[in-house]
């Protein structure tokens, strides 16, 4: 069994009032409630956002990635793909990447790819005994700048094709093609894009 990534936009207000050592359980709480029933749980919207009962109040919503089942796996794969290939293309492009993509699915230190963290405090020590360890943590006023590096990297996408089939086509360990590793990073634009929007952090657990 492989790690498996769900990740949640959040408002950082809401989520501070929460005392430091619930705020995992809170996130997970509050987008699919106990008292609602499987049914509801299991076959929402096939990917996208996933919001509350109650989304006029909502604080935090969790997103679905269309392009995987759940698994974080992808994402590294994604993240390796990155670090083959970023110094092959336009240091402009690089710079850009790097920062839309530092601390979500690539860290420039692979020894810390996953890095379980503590955000700084704002979640328990990963090493706390009966507590989730973070996977990631992107707090509000990091996203817009994610969400802007995302913007100048977008047009640039198709020059990353040809290093991406020179470094990363075809070997284990990396995605399966140019266009899921495109369509991946797509999602993650459109996260940070609409985190950006709302002025919300992102949270990323292995459950």
């Amino acid at each position: 069994m492989g790690l498996d990534l769900t990740l949640f936009m959040a408002d950082w207000e809401q989520l501070s009032a929460i005392p430091v050592e619930d705020r995992v359980q809170a996130l997970d709480d509050t987008t699919w409630p106990p008292e609602l029933d499987a049914e509801y749980q299991r076959y929402g919207p096939a990917g996208g956002w996933l919001w509350p009962p109650d989304r006029r109040s909502a604080w935090c919503a969790e997103y679905d990635f269309f392009t995987t089942t759940g698994a974080y796996s992808p994402h590294a794969r994604a993240g390796d793909a990155w670090a083959d290939i970023r110094l092959l293309v336009d240091a402009s492009v690089r710079e850009a990447m790097d920062t839309f993509l530092v601390g979500l699915i690539w860290d420039a230190d692979p020894a810390d790819d996953p890095a379980p963290t503590g955000g700084g405090g704002f979640f328990p020590p990963a090493t706390d005994r009966g507590l989730l360890c973070v996977l990631l943590v992107c707090p509000p006023e990091a996203v817009p700048g994610k969400a802007r590096a995302w913007e100048r990297v977008e047009s640039y996408i198709e020059e990353l094709r040809e290093p991406f089939a020179a470094e990363c086509e075809g070997w284990a360990g990396r995605p399966d093609t140019f266009e899921d590793f495109t369509a991946l990073l797509r999602e993650w634009g459109d996260v940070t894009t609409e985190a950006a929007r709302r002025g919300w952090g992102l949270v990323g657990l292995p459950c």
